[in-house]
């Protein structure tokens, strides 16, 4: 008997079912994808991951970017509402001539404690819009004087507002003639009683639509012919600029006023660069032709036109940035939302942070990751928001009766700090998750 073993001819080991090697991807192929992933591809996994995520939990994604939505839509929704009531400022202020200037007798400050008030002193004479006239880069002036005419014309009658001007005024007040033509110099010297009507004067005395050029209309008693009438102007600054009418200023203060006092005194200045030295030169040569040493005792006062429409436009610009700061809030909260998922969202995964961590994937990974996940939902949210936010403006201008401007670079900026709240509130949670211990992250239940 041998109590020698048997030989085989091979080890009885190597007759035994070797074990297959471990396939980590078998149960974490998003993982082990990701860690060997770089560059572009790594960005690309890391979307598709964040997108696998929000579609695991699409009511919490669309509840936490709701405030993306609101703070997206909010922005383009005010700007585009600034942007149609400045369109609509200015389509108002565009019968404005910014190179205009108005001068008015008193002063508001008064003397002595007394104020005068604009247009109730007498200050203002012919003589003074003829030296002004002499004035460089002065191009127009005119005198005017302002009364309330009753008007009768056959077996009806208006009420309205009758100025007595130069011929200038035409080119001053920037008015196209749709029937007949303006007032000549020779009616202005030989003191004519022709006028020339607006369209809300000629609609209410003769009927839309009529020409009533030839015609006589009477002026408070005084019989006038119509020689013109003037292109539909529409409101300015709540004032209906079609409901006047035009006389010779000589024929006005003849038989009309009857006082030598002018009611304003309106002049162009050749251009808009030379609008405040042309009003300085205003300045001195009235003060010098009243005795006047003290600009603060001055007795007229000049309106700046393109002092208004800069003041107008100023208001409408701060309006803008108040509302849209005030919408700007939305964003923020917006991104505390986000802030806030993506802690819970580190919370909930910090054993498969662990996970990634030990089989080979770098913290600056992991952080890539979970930025990604917080730059794609507030995306999502401004993407939704863009859509949004241009509908609720179209509806709003639609009730105001405002006309609908959108402005794409509004539409860009928003979605801009849509993107940048995202990363700038993402960047805390992904921070916490790659600085994770991965052996405690390992152990976490």
């Amino acid at each position: 008997m041998s109590f020698l073993r048997p030989e085989t001819g091979a080890s009885q080991h190597a007759t035994l079912p070797q074990p297959a090697p471990l396939d980590r991807s078998a149960f974490l192929p998003p993982v082990h994808a990701y860690r060997r992933a770089r560059g572009f591809s790594a960005v690309y996994r890391g979307t598709r991951s964040a997108l696998r995520a929000l579609r695991a939990n699409a009511l919490r994604s669309l509840l936490t970017s709701l405030g993306i939505i609101i703070g997206v839509g909010a922005v383009i929704m005010m700007i585009s509402i600034s942007e149609g009531n400045a369109a609509a400022i200015n389509q108002r202020l565009s019968a404005l001539n910014p190179t205009q200037l108005t001068i008015f007798p008193g002063s508001a400050r008064g003397t002595g404690g007394v104020s005068s008030g604009l247009g109730s002193a007498q200050s203002l004479t012919l003589d003074d819009a003829n030296a002004i006239a002499q004035l460089s880069h002065v191009t127009a002036v005119s005198p005017l004087i302002n009364a309330q005419g009753q008007l009768v014309a056959g077996d009806q009658n208006w009420s309205t507002s009758v100025v007595g001007v130069a011929p200038p005024y035409q080119q001053i007040g920037g008015w196209q003639l749709q029937e007949g033509s303006f007032i000549s110099q020779d009616d202005e010297d030989s003191g004519h009683t022709v006028a020339v009507l607006g369209q809300t004067v000629v609609d209410n005395l003769f009927g839309p639509g009529a020409n009533p050029v030839g015609q006589s209309v009477r002026i408070n008693g005084v019989p006038f012919t119509v020689i013109g009438v003037l292109a539909p102007k529409g409101t300015t600054g709540g004032r209906n600029a079609d409901d006047v009418v035009y006389v010779p200023y000589t024929t006005a203060r003849q038989r009309l006023s009857g006082g030598r006092s002018l009611g304003q005194i309106v002049l162009t200045a050749d251009s808009t660069s030379d609008v405040g030295l042309v009003q300085n030169e205003v300045e001195q040569l009235l003060e010098q032709r009243h005795n006047i040493s003290n600009p603060q005792l001055d007795d007229f006062q000049i309106a700046n036109q393109l002092q208004v429409l800069q003041s107008v436009q100023g208001t409408n610009q701060a309006l803008t940035i108040l509302l849209v700061s005030v919408a700007s809030v939305s964003l923020v909260v917006g991104g505390i939302g986000i802030m806030n998922i993506m802690l819970v969202s580190v919370t909930e995964r910090t054993r498969e942070i662990g996970i990634r961590i030990a089989i080979g994937a770098r913290p600056r990974d992991v952080m890539t990751q979970f930025l990604i996940e917080a730059l794609v939902l507030s995306i999502l949210g401004g993407l939704i928001g863009i859509v949004l936010g241009p509908i609720g403006a179209w509806v709003l201008t639609h009730f105001t009766s405002t006309p609908f401007v959108l402005d794409p670079l509004s539409v860009l900026l928003a979605f801009g700090v849509s993107a940048l709240v995202g990363v700038v509130f993402g960047f805390y949670p992904a921070q916490r998750a790659a600085r994770l211990d991965p052996i405690v992250a390992l152990r976490t239940e």
